[in-house]
């Protein structure tokens, strides 16, 4: 999962609506569920108060069901959307009233429907970003999951949603299969995979290797360049085809939102992902847009479809607990670079300094010490508390798990003298996995993969590394390809406490120095950062931090129940470990050959020893 801008919210009515009819064939076949199929009809009316109306026929089924929303959905956090929820009512098909019963936060019991029923709630929506659910008068962007309740015997049927009293100029976008005014899908979970984005949005589309691809932008047209977006989307989608000789799509569909105000994430599905990068940080850093697009379109194969057993099948209303993130989200951030590599949208001098930096962000986590990567897939839940994201309590499976990457590579490109990559590992996954409709059993399904492509044992790596908490030996990874790890002390500032920031809010303050200026100012645990040096609080703000020195002033506007301040105190200086890779004193001509092959994401030819 990614982080997200702030949230807003507003209104939004909801009714659920079912086919009353079903082709012949279908009544004649059997299918994988008894019920009719579910159509969900949205109206946009009423944007300026967030409201939506839809109308709904239940079709013929069971004398009672039970409908349900998703406790959770595009992050792991459990978001509880059924605290949204104002009123659910209900009638039969013939318009008499049915009792409509709460069970528990997320479920609704409804009685004497066998014939149909219309189901109609209202529900409280307006969550900006690529894991909300938003409607007002600029545009809608749904996460289906967030505002669609299902029917509990139901989740399989086949089901239709269309969108009705879309304003005149407004378009939709989503990866789901038109028919007719509207969209068709097999599943619930379909839907729930599939964001929309209702609007007035730029468009442009292109073909790409046998591949065709949809960019929409929903932006102001100064803040950004679609010509120039495409060529690096292109770039990047046959880079990654080619790397993993595969493209299981026929259309691909790019979503993008780039707000003034706060934001940042990305969420993948299996045929779109929804991106968001403030236009400030666009602007700063162009290059924001390939790093994040990489990583989100690789996970159309890491994590759609070579997909952990753990994750499956989901449940909507608890937490669904694996220990494979630090691969499913970590080393899709490996590949993801190397990708960029090789499309030429990221440099060796770069991938290597971010190496680097990613093993300093580690090191700097004392939590490193106590907690695996596999115990940070299974806390992904507590990502919410600002506590949990103490570098004295957790480490990220994102950072650990690109550094996994990053070393596995190295460690089966050691074992068969060159001749195999993590590309391979990848290979192997999706044809013994994804393309069979299997799941693979966590990281003992990546051991497996890793063995079976190199034929070696390989335990070791995955007891000390991704179990364990052994300190890793980076020089001993890094000298097959020439490189060891310098490492020096630098003074920079001292802020004098620790922020974290969730998807949905502003940095939080969750320690203060004893004794530090930062104390002496005022701050306290538990504030709300809002301005920084007179700058309101944006995605990264981590970046904020970095770039102030030793005897510069730091301005804060926070916020906590008393209400704003401002604070102002000098910064002091504290000693920092720096990180570097570097060319060993002799790099022969082997590891150069080694460390080219590596960067390209190629394996060694066979006795090639050039650079």
């Amino acid at each position: 999962m990614k982080s997200s801008p702030r949230a807003r919210l507003g209104v939004v009515f909801v009714w659920f609506a079912v086919l009353l009819w079903l082709p012949a064939e279908a009544q004649n076949s059997p299918s994988r569920s008894q019920h009719a199929p579910v159509r969900y009809i949205v109206s946009l009316a009423n944007r300026p108060e967030h409201r939506v109306r839809v109308k709904i026929l239940l079709g013929f089924g069971p004398c009672e069901r039970d409908v349900q929303l998703p406790v959770w959905n595009a992050l792991y956090q459990v978001r509880d959307f059924s605290q949204y929820v104002n009123w659910v009512t209900a009638k039969t098909a013939a318009g008499q009233p049915v009792p409509v019963q709460k069970l528990d936060k997320t479920t609704w019991h409804l009685s004497g429907i066998t014939q149909g029923a219309e189901i109609e709630y209202e529900i409280f929506a307006d969550q900006s970003g690529p894991f909300g659910a938003q409607l007002n008068s600029h545009h809608a962007f749904f996460n289906l999951a967030e505002i669609l309740m299902y029917a509990v015997d139901g989740r399989n049927s086949p089901a239709q949603i269309s969108f009705t009293d879309v304003p005149a100029g407004w378009r939709i976008a989503t990866a789901l299969t038109p028919s007719g005014d509207g969209f068709v899908l097999q599943d619930y979970d379909r839907l729930a995979d599939s964001p929309v984005e209702i609007g007035v949005f730029q468009e442009s589309d292109f073909d790409q290797d046998g591949g065709h691809y949809r960019v929409v932008v929903d932006a102001d047209p100064s803040d950004y360049d679609i010509q120039k977006i495409v060529p690096t989307l292109r770039r990047l989608v046959s880079a990654a085809t080619a790397w993993m000789d595969d493209q299981p799509f026929r259309t691909y569909l790019f979503l993008y939102h780039f707000p003034r105000g706060p934001a940042g994430g990305g969420m993948e599905h299996a045929y779109s992902t929804a991106i968001d990068i403030s236009a400030r940080r666009l602007a700063e850093n162009p290059q924001t847009l390939g790093d994040l697009t990489a990583h989100e379109f690789f996970h159309l194969w890491n994590v759609k479809r070579i997909r952990p057993q753990s994750l499956e099948p989901i449940d909507y209303t608890k937490e669904n607990y694996t220990t494979a993130l630090w691969f499913s989200e970590g080393v899709t951030s490996t590949a993801g670079n190397i990708i960029r590599l090789r499309a030429g949208l990221l440099d060796d001098a770069c991938f290597l300094k971010g190496v680097a930096d990613e093993i300093a962000e580690l090191e700097r986590r004392p939590a490193h010490l106590n907690q695996s990567a596999e115990e940070s897939s299974l806390d992904a839940w507590l990502e919410k508390y600002d506590y949990y994201r103490l570098p004295t309590r957790s480490i990220s499976y994102y950072n650990k798990g690109y550094l996994l990457g990053v070393l596995l590579d190295l460690q089966v490109r050691e074992t068969t003298h060159g001749s195999v990559s993590i590309r391979d590992i990848f290979h192997w996954m999706n044809e013994n996995y994804a393309r069979i409709g299997q799941f693979f059993p966590d990281s003992q399904g990546v051991r497996r993969a890793a063995e079976a492509v190199s034929h070696a044992d390989l335990g070791w790596f995955f007891q000390k590394y991704v179990a364990g908490t052994d300190e890793i030996p980076w020089d001993d990874f890094f000298r097959s390809v020439g490189l060891h790890l310098a490492r020096r002390v630098s003074s920079v500032a001292d802020l004098g406490f620790v922020a974290t920031q969730n998807f949905d809010s502003a940095p939080v303050v969750s320690a203060v120095t004893t004794g530090s200026t930062a104390e002496q100012a005022g701050l306290s645990t538990g504030d709300s950062i809002l301005e920084i040096n007179g700058q309101s609080v944006n995605d990264g703000f981590a970046r904020y931090f970095a770039a102030l020195r030793p005897g510069e002033t730091l301005r804060l506007r926070v916020r906590n129940s008393a209400g704003e301040r401002e604070l102002h105190w000098t910064l002091g200086t504290r000693q920092e470990l720096e990180l570097e890779l570097i060319d060993l004193d002799q790099v022969t001509l082997e590891q150069k050959a080694r460390r080219v092959a590596w960067l390209r994401g190629e394996a060694q030819t066979a006795g090639d020893t050039r650079p």
